[in-house]
């Protein structure tokens, strides 16, 4: 399976961020203000003004931004998305593409081991199956989240 980018990310997220109540009007105001003071070549003082403007509804300002970090490139929505994850942590854990990674990462490990069990007791089943793949998320300092790929096995060396 292909991963998706930053960018099909938020043309697939921007519909459930456009909704109703999800950002409120502050959480808005500092991921535009992250952008442009952390990264001014990805928002500029003019964009931010023209998104921050209070006279513009928040659903507008909301669309022009995404739409502008959509056309913007791969750099700008990842950044996008780190800024959304520092202000709105709950709001992003609930993200359509996030849930529908999670899944798919679920139905790859699940459809490698159809018709097939892990066994340690019985090597014959799968072989090499004491050997364990565990992934784990990891935030490091807010802003570096990779996946931590840990090979286990059942010799720890007296840990």
């Amino acid at each position: 399976m292909t991963e998706q980018t930053y960018c099909d990310r938020l043309v697939q997220d921007t519909p459930f961020l456009m909704g109703h109540g999800r950002l409120s009007e502050q959480q808005v105001d500092r991921i535009i203000l992250q952008l442009n003071r952390y990264y001014p070549q990805i928002l500029s003082n003019n964009d931010a003004e023209k998104f921050r403007n209070p006279k513009a509804s928040l659903r507008v300002r909301l669309c022009d931004l995404l739409g502008h970090l959509q056309r913007s490139g791969e750099r700008d929505c990842q950044e996008f998305y780190r800024a959304l994850y520092i202000h709105a942590q709950p709001l992003h854990s609930r993200l359509p593409s996030r849930l529908a990674l999670q899944n798919s990462d679920c139905t790859e490990l699940d459809s490698g081991t159809v018709g097939r069990e892990l066994s340690d007791r019985d090597p014959k089943v799968l072989p090499g199956a004491r050997r364990v793949l565990g992934f784990s998320p990891i935030i490091v300092d807010r802003h570096v989240s990779r996946f931590l790929l840990a090979f286990l096995t059942d010799d720890l060396g007296g840990l």
